[in-house]
Parts: structure tokens; C-alpha cells; sequence
């Protein structure tokens, strides 16, 4: 394995490896405006949400790894402590990036890459109109962790307004996530899209307490078929099937072929039902088999 110190290589393949390893990143599409009125709309991917009690988002302007200079973003920032973050989405991406190059201050993004600026209305800066989620604004501190290229200036912003397009909603109001189609930011010039086959839903522990990969019994936590993810799906379970369960499944046609299979194929059968998400029935073919 690679082993690197951060302060023994070039910055720039720093970088490079820090933005390939941490992503996909989503991305800030920060609407500013300056002290004289004039825009600023550019993008930024050192970007997430920390809170909603009160609602915190932070991005990360950094200053250039090529010049050292600070983006006009930053600038506008410090003279108008408001911004609008609009969120990226695939419809929307070819014309982002375009709107991330360094054009000189004063020059309006919105014109350049197409957008359409529309008035906030609890912030100066402009919403993007074509942006499905707009967040308003007011900027509370601004941290700078560096004076070198490449080092950060953490924008903490409190969030005091929203807008959501109501087309990308589920009947119950919630964001679909299948509708939203946001893209996020990678290593080099690549990036992802969060859609289609792409998305999967993941149950969350919450307080349902799994019973753990370390109460798998041992043949099934050193099997050579079954991968990480596979033993945790079987350790997320909350409890094991009863014993009744486990004889009735054991009495069903469908398994009696299965007792005479050598584990390691039965093992390749229950990672077929863990394929599709069929935890209990993984259970009850695996306890059956052992008993």
C-alpha cells in the first residue's frame, strides 16, 4: 500500500488524491453578489450540509493551487456576508461547468453559462431559476485554514430560506430521489449522476440494534463466497428466525435438495437471496442447512 506524507509531495498530487479518494462530492452552486451589485455564480464541491436545528450548510471556496488567489466568490462574500446555494442537478451540469471558469470580477456567470438569475427574497444574491433546490443564505463566519494554494476558506452559512420545485416531490411532499437527479463532483473531470440504476436504498439502523457480524456463526463469517457487504446484511438483522420457522422452511420441497449441496454452494445460494434483498429467507436457508 502507498504510503504518503501530505507534506512531501507536490500540492497539485495532493489534491489529486484527496478529490479522487472523497467523492462523489456533491456541489455548491453559489449565487454572490458584491458590495457594488454586481453577480458571481460558481461552483464549488468541498460542499455538504452539518445540521438542521439550525439549518448549517458549508462550502469551501479555495484558493487557486496554480496563482494562490482567492475566487471572486470569497471576495464577494466578505463585502456581502449572503449567498444563495443552488443544487446541481444532470440537466443543468454542462452549463455549471462553464460557469467555473475563471472569468474575471465583474463578469456576470449568469450570462455567460445561460442561467436564469431570479430575485431571492430574503437574500441579495440571485437563485438560479433552473435549479430544482435553491437555498437562501446568511453567511456566519468564514474560516480560513491557509494563506497557500489550494488551502480552504470554510463559508458557514445558516440556511433562513428555501425553494423546491414541487415537480420533483413525492405525494407526501418529501424530495423523490429518483426525480431529483443530482450529479456529484470526482476526481480529474469526472463525475457521477445519483440516478436509475445508480440509486439503491439501504434500510438504517436507527434504534433497531443489528445483532452483529460477530454473532455470524464462524462457517458463515470465513466463508470464501460471502463478500463484507454480505455479512452485513446478515448482521443487520435484529433477531434470527425462530425455531419453528426454521423447521417449517425446512420441511418445504424447495430446500430438501439443498441439505446435500457442499456449503460453499450453499453459500452461493443464500448470496443469490442476499442479491435481491431476501434477508429472512437467507437465514432460514443457512439455519436449516445447519441444524
Amino acid at each position: 500500500m502507498l504510503s504518503i506524507s501530505p507534506t512531501e509531495i507536490p500540492q497539485n498530487i495532493l489534491h489529486s488524491h484527496l478529490v479522487s479518494s472523497v467523492g462523489p462530492r456533491p456541489v455548491c452552486f453559489a449565487s454572490t453578489i458584491d458590495s457594488k451589485g454586481n453577480p458571481n455564480l460558481s461552483p464549488f464541491s468541498f460542499f455538504n450540509v452539518f445540521g438542521s436545528n439550525p439549518p448549517i450548510a458549508v462550502f469551501s471556496p479555495a484558493r487557486s493551487g496554480r496563482t494562490g488567489q482567492q475566487k471572486n466568490t470569497l471576495e464577494n462574500i466578505l463585502e456581502v456576508p449572503e449567498v444563495v446555494i443552488n443544487i446541481v442537478t444532470y440537466s443543468m451540469v454542462q452549463q455549471t461547468s462553464l460557469a467555473s471558469a475563471e472569468y474575471p470580477k465583474g463578469v456576470n456567470e449568469f450570462v455567460k453559462s445561460g442561467f436564469t438569475p431570479i430575485p431571492s427574497e430574503k437574500v441579495r444574491p440571485f437563485r438560479v431559476k433552473e435549479s430544482p433546490v435553491q437555498m437562501e443564505c446568511k453567511v456566519l463566519e468564514v474560516k480560513h485554514t491557509g494563506t497557500g494554494g489550494g488551502s480552504g476558506n470554510l463559508v458557514i452559512c445558516e440556511v433562513i430560506h428555501m425553494h423546491i420545485n414541487e415537480d420533483i416531490l413525492t405525494p407526501d411532499g418529501r424530495i423523490d430521489q429518483q426525480k431529483i437527479d443530482t450529479v456529484g463532483r470526482m476526481g480529474g473531470h469526472w463525475y457521477c449522476r445519483a440516478h436509475g440504476d445508480a440509486l439503491f436504498e439501504l434500510p438504517q439502523p436507527n434504534f433497531n440494534l443489528g445483532i452483529g457480524v460477530d454473532a455470524l456463526p464462524a462457517s458463515i463469517r470465513n466463508s470464501h463466497v460471502f463478500t463484507g457487504n454480505n455479512l452485513g446484511q446478515l448482521g443487520n438483522v435484529t433477531h434470527l428466525p425462530t425455531d419453528e420457522e426454521i423447521k417449517e422452511y425446512a420441511n418445504l420441497e424447495s430446500f430438501k435438495g439443498m441439505k446435500s449441496l457442499p456449503e460453499e454452494k450453499l453459500h452461493e445460494e443464500v448470496k443469490k437471496l442476499l442479491a435481491q434483498n431476501k434477508i429472512a429467507e437467507a437465514w432460514k436457508l443457512l439455519l436449516a442447512y445447519l441444524k
